[in-house]
């Protein structure tokens, strides 16, 4: 009877236990939310970022500003440490804007917006024209043959699929032909290559976005641009009436040597455990077509944010917080990739990883990378998350920034967000400062700060 009277005290003490645990903790998350949404940053930064250094193509004039802006920042947050990672980086130039048109006669044309992808080599001076040959995918090109191809301009018309309830799904199924289609066209004897934007909707903005020529040789090379999806339903038909219609396409853009570049780290020191890390990471760089506020300005700015509300709540860290803002994360990865052989070199322990590439949407919940015993753990916490509805977590993907990183130890998460507009603004001249919503923007924040705190205090 006794040890039944002391198990059942011992029961009691620990849920009693849990539960003071648990109302210190939505305490906290409440004060995280109301102090974001008052007295928030993110929406001030963005401004400064997008409208007054602009777009931050790898490599270039405005990146580097960012970098200054990013690591002034950060300093003045007075975080325990500030500093730059050194990177090297590729850089390429758009060069003057680009120009196409439909030729169905000698005279009679109609012009067409495109937009060169990242990477590519320019036209001849005069621009290249060429009859066109329309495929839906890599394998129907391929099945041509070389004779159906060679001296023409490929295009591919793969529009992204609509029946997927999950935009990016749609993504990874279509990006394949922009970042490879150009091999396959210039091994056929193609001059250069077109392709439908990554978009869901219809309107007059090419996406761009990077490519690579894999191994062929510079001689090799041809041209490639993105062609609005408008352009595209019109090429398309155009073609069906007349075949033997011609694309003309001029670009000036370049690629140069490599340059020097950085990513910016800042980081507030663990009291309890200062070797094991947690990491909140976004790119710093964005394509030329817009400002870059949505991608990934958006979370770059929900990063830092994540250290000022810990600072201004008055929260000391047990484990070292760090935020990444990584360079060159739209072409290679190369600034992700560099920050995690730093890490690994000085064997740092990095127990998890939180990436932003929401573009500052209304946030949903988060995407796990890691095994069944710490989703179930972090599934716990979806009660608190609960009031700021936030509370979807789901085993998944995981965003490029962080992806360097895994191994069998560390718990990789992103933030989620309604994405169905996501590709209305991705790499197009849409991608301004001006489309985004304050307080969605400052809500992706809360919740970052909110996951980090609970990692932070309870460990996985």
């Amino acid at each position: 009877m006794k040890k039944i009277i002391l198990t059942l005290f011992l029961m009691s003490i620990a849920i009693s236990s849990a539960q003071n645990t648990g109302n210190e903790d939505a305490a906290i998350l409440d004060k995280i939310y109301n102090t974001a949404l008052v007295e928030g940053q993110s929406y001030a930064w963005l401004d400064h970022l997008s409208n007054q250094i602009g777009a931050r193509l790898s490599g270039s004039l405005n990146a580097k500003r960012a970098i200054e802006w990013a690591e002034k920042e950060l300093k003045a947050l007075e975080v325990d440490k500030v500093w730059l990672q050194s990177v090297t980086v590729p850089k390429w130039t758009r060069g003057v804007t680009e120009f196409a048109y439909i030729e169905t006669n000698p005279g009679a044309t109609t012009n067409v917006p495109i937009a060169a992808l990242g990477g590519s080599v320019a036209t001849a001076m005069g621009g290249t024209k060429a009859q066109v040959v329309e495929v839906k995918s890599i394998e129907e090109l391929r099945q041509l043959g070389k004779e159906a191809v060679q001296g023409k301009i490929v295009f591919y018309n793969q529009p992204m699929r609509a029946d997927l309830i999950n935009p990016f799904d749609a993504y990874a199924i279509a990006k394949p032909i922009r970042y490879s289609g150009a091999i396959a066209a210039a091994e056929l004897g193609a001059v250069g290559v077109v392709i439908r934007s990554l978009h869901l909707g219809v309107d007059d903005y090419p996406h761009t976005g990077s490519m690579h020529y894999g191994t062929l040789s510079k001689d090799a090379r041809i041209p490639a641009a993105a062609i609005s999806t408008n352009g595209a339903d019109l090429l398309s038909s155009m073609l069906a009436l007349n075949p033997a219609i011609k694309f003309s396409m001029q670009m000036n853009c370049r690629s140069w040597k490599e340059v020097p570049s950085y990513n910016v780290i800042g980081e507030l020191k663990g009291s309890e455990f200062p070797n094991e890390y947690i990491v909140i990471a976004a790119h710093l760089d964005s394509w030329d077509l817009g400002d870059g506020a949505r991608v990934n300005g958006a979370g770059v700015v929900q990063a830092m944010e994540v250290l000022r509300l810990l600072k201004k709540i008055g929260y000391t860290p047990k484990r070292s917080i760090r935020v990444a803002l990584l360079m060159n994360n739209e072409d290679a990865q190369i600034g992700s990739k560099q920050y995690a052989a730093k890490a690994k070199a000085k064997q740092e322990q990095h127990i998890f990883a939180l990436e932003s590439s929401a573009a500052g949407f209304m946030p949903t919940g988060f995407s796990l990378d890691t095994d069944a015993i710490h989703a179930e753990k972090i599934a716990d916490w979806k009660t608190l998350f609960k009031p700021y509805w936030v509370h979807s977590f789901t085993q998944g993907s995981r965003g490029t920034a962080i992806s360097a990183l895994k191994n069998d130890k560390i718990v990789l998460a992103e933030l989620r967000a309604d994405s169905q507009r996501y590709f209305e603004y991705h790499h197009s001249k849409n991608d301004t400062f001006s489309t985004l919503n304050q307080r969605e923007l400052t809500l992706g924040a809360a919740a970052m700060t909110s996951f980090i705190y609970l990692v932070d205090k309870h460990g996985l």
